[in-house]
């Protein structure tokens, strides 16, 4: 038995209809539904430079704590703290001008041979071994020095460059009058040896009274934490960098702080993090001065709180249209099949339009003129 074949009949104008009420809102909402979809990639990627800027804000931070905790350990160590309390005892009965006299005389001598002896007795004394023995253990201390109580060097890991500190500024702040206060100096670089360093000089106290009686102060290096920052890898056009609080360049690939650069992403982020809102949101999309679009995300180290000399913040930049490249093809595809769908529904109803009056041309009955009546 022959198979019937099933036939549908409809009408031009119930097609169009069906049509315009199917594909105007499937394409539409599609359409919709990618833009949606750029949205989100915009906002998730936005979360994932920021929650990079946080981790390596809290990484900075941390080492930094690390290094003072290291130092505050050999500051509170008994050998530090009795050679100080020894040389302090030279001063006992002498005045203030016959102290500062005596120091001056061995700063003025310090690069000759005449102090040749008082260097080798700083450089081999027990505490300078056990230093050096410090240092061995954690390379992060490239240079430890104990000062006593003017700012006389008692003991180093290697030869000072000045005898005393008191003429230093950051030795005022450092003994703070008799109390003492942990003072970190800003980050600077060794062309030489291609090293970040900080100086981190933390005071010795005196058992009981608390008194400031001399400090240590230890050359650290910071390379290891900028080497870990440096090996997070974001894309192709992003990059993770730290930046003073006046968009100073201090730490980013082929950077060094003495070039002493601006950063651009700094400057186009700078009302943002004077905004509740913008900290807490932490990014935000902006075009540079290349013309290209940039997600920007950012986070405060918070070491400016405790140490002033190092208002750190963490920046991460990446190109817009590598993000949201994947997504972009799929908007586009979405806005062509609309344009297509719409154009197709158009001539469809131009051909149903154009075909109705032509049905309604032929149906017309044509005007003749009276007829004539048989005689």
């Amino acid at each position: 038995m022959p198979l019937e074949t099933l036939e549908f009949h409809t009408s031009l104008q119930k097609l169009l209809i069906g049509l315009i009420l199917i594909l105007v809102p499937v394409t539409v909402f599609g359409f919709y539904v990618a833009l949606q979809g750029d949205g989100h990639i915009r906002q998730l990627n936005g979360e994932h430079l920021r929650s990079l800027t946080l981790t390596a804000a809290e990484s900075a931070s941390d080492y930094v704590a690390e290094r003072v905790r290291d130092v505050s350990v050999i500051a509170n160590t008994p050998s530090p703290v009795q050679a100080v309390t020894l040389a302090n005892r030279q001063y006992e009965h002498l005045s203030e001008e016959a102290i500062r006299a005596k120091i001056n005389a061995i700063n003025q001598t310090w690069e000759s041979s005449e102090t040749d002896k008082l260097s080798g007795q700083i450089l081999t004394s027990d505490l300078a071994g056990q230093l050096r023995r410090l240092r061995e253990l954690n390379p992060t201390l490239l240079k430890v020095t104990v000062f006593d109580v003017t700012g006389s060097t008692v003991a180093a890991t290697n030869r000072p460059v000045h005898y005393s500190q008191t003429d230093l500024q950051s030795w005022q702040a450092l003994s703070s009058d008799g109390v003492g206060a942990i003072q970190v100096s800003d980050l600077r670089y060794d062309e030489l040896n291609r090293l970040y360093y900080i100086s981190i000089s933390y005071p010795i106290l005196q058992e009981g009274t608390g008194r400031f009686i001399g400090a240590v102060t230890a050359t650290v290096d910071m390379s290891p934490l900028f080497a870990q920052l440096n090996r997070r890898q974001i894309g192709r056009t992003g990059r993770l960098f730290i930046v003073r609080d006046d968009g100073t360049v201090i730490e980013a690939p082929g950077v060094s702080p003495s070039m002493k650069m601006k950063s651009e992403e700094y400057a186009a982020i700078r009302d943002a993090l004077g905004s509740l809102r913008g900290r807490q949101t932490g990014y935000f999309y902006t075009s540079l001065s290349n013309r290209e679009s940039y997600v920007i995300a950012f986070a405060d180290t918070g070491l400016r709180d405790a140490y002033a000399n190092l208002p750190w913040i963490v920046l991460a930049s990446q190109q817009t249209k590598e993000i949201t490249g994947p997504i972009r093809s799929t908007v586009a595809f979405a806005l062509i099949v609309m344009i297509l769908a719409l154009l197709v529904l158009t001539l469809l109803a131009v051909y149903v339009f154009l075909h109705r009056k032509q049905e309604l041309e032929d149906i017309e009955t044509p005007d003749d003129g009276p007829r004539a009546v048989a005689a």
